[in-house]
């Protein structure tokens, strides 16, 4: 049977006391989630294992049934593989923000959702004015950039800066995790306060600035690691090919690395105003070619980071009509027997502008399977699914198998 798996990151939240004590999921109007929910069968998967930061980084790879405690390695190393930078050994990879610092805080972690264009031009002055032979910086999406350093140390103590809006810097600034990556944290707290004197005369953010736009006027390293050794989702669980559908270097890197196939969609931007449909017309595609989809939207997690409730919701309502909604449509008449799962990877709680490590509602829609009594896709309902609460590779392999 084939599988396509829905990921709406950070789509879920908490109860919001303007919304009657409904969380945005619960609130939106998701007539498609629901059905599936109806027809499928229901549940809560703990995507963060004990230990581990709530990040994209982590959920991901647990919900596609990898081991974490020995295979994660940072996120910055699976940006890395989606931008095609090939690791050597000793080299430690890191996740590089373009970030808007503003009296000493962290006033945005994305700049002010800065341009691929225009931070590439930063990123590129950043490689003239600091990189060196051990240091290179390579441009990404949006605010979303890479840093690697060789021979780097990865055991230090570093903040995503999505963590704290409005938190002051210094406090947050690069810290070894062991005497030996002293030498690292001090290399990085360098980089990061130099760019600080550099970036704020930058063409690009003069004229945002002139614009009433945030600038870009710092980096922040984060997710350091080395390159990992992850099996392809063929050889941990048999099938036979499968494609990723994202806007994000992230969730792209984990599909190398899980021996999926890259389908890129023209206008996808990893905001609320990516292409949905475009994004469904290529997953529909791909069920004809692969046995197994990856489809990725972010949009709803950039809307809880700005702690936006309304653009959350908006952004639920067109993950449901723009693009649940025909995948579905093909998927429950088509010849071939396909199952199909929605879910967020972890929270994203408005109230607080970042992630949490709870729980998160699934459905898994399987045809000719008996469903359970759930009616509605949220937070709240999937707690009364059949499959109970489930963590670990349990939910792939209910999926696959």
């Amino acid at each position: 049977m084939k599988a396509i798996i829905i990921l709406g990151d950070g789509m879920a939240d908490e109860a919001v006391d303007e919304l009657g004590g409904r969380t945005p999921l619960q609130y939106a109007h998701t007539p498609c989630m629901d059905k599936l929910a109806a027809l499928g069968r229901n549940g809560l998967l703990k995507t963060i294992p004990n230990g581990f930061h709530p990040g994209s980084e982590v959920a991901n790879i647990a919900i596609l049934g990898y081991d974490l405690n020995r295979v994660f390695e940072g996120r910055g190393v699976l940006e890395a593989a989606s931008m095609g930078v090939d690791l050597q050994p000793g080299d430690m990879a890191m996740r590089c923000n373009l970030v808007c610092i503003d009296n000493g805080l962290m006033r945005s972690h994305t700049s002010g959702h800065i341009s691929t264009a225009e931070g590439a031009d930063i990123i590129n002055f950043l490689n003239e004015n600091l990189g060196t032979e051990a240091i290179r910086f390579y441009p990404g999406v949006s605010y979303r950039h890479l840093i690697v350093v060789k021979g780097g140390d990865k055991r230090l103590i570093c903040t995503p800066p999505h963590d704290v809006p409005m938190h002051p810097v210094s406090p947050l600034m690069v810290r070894p995790d062991h005497p030996h990556a002293t030498k690292s944290a001090e290399l990085l707290n360098n980089l990061i306060l130099h760019s600080q004197e550099i970036l704020p005369n930058h063409p690009v953010n003069k004229l945002r600035q002139s614009e009433g736009k945030l600038i870009a006027n710092s980096i922040w390293p984060w997710s350091p690691g080395y390159r990992p050794d992850m099996q392809s989702m063929h050889q941990l669980y048999g099938t036979s090919s499968g494609a990723v559908i994202s806007a994000v270097d992230l969730i792209r890197g984990i599909g190398v690395y899980a021996g999926l196939e890259n389908i890129p969609v023209e206008g996808a931007t990893g905001l609320y105003n990516t292409n949905y449909e475009g994004k469904a017309q290529a997953a529909i595609k791909a069920l004809s070619i692969y046995d197994f989809i990856y489809l990725h939207i972010e949009a709803p997690d950039e809307a809880g980071h700005e702690g936006n409730v309304s653009l959350k919701i908006q952004t639920i309502e067109d993950l449901d009509r723009r693009l649940l909604s025909p995948i579905a449509d093909a998927v429950l008449n088509s010849p071939t027997p396909i199952a199909l799962a929605v879910l967020p990877d972890h929270p994203t709680p408005c109230a607080i502008k970042t992630h949490t490590a709870q729980p998160v509602p699934f459905l898994i829609y399987k045809p000719g399977e008996q469903s359970d009594d759930v009616m509605q896709f949220s937070e709240v309902d999937a707690i009364t699914g059949s499959y109970g609460i489930i963590e670990g590779n349990q939910f792939i392999k209910y999926l696959i198998n």
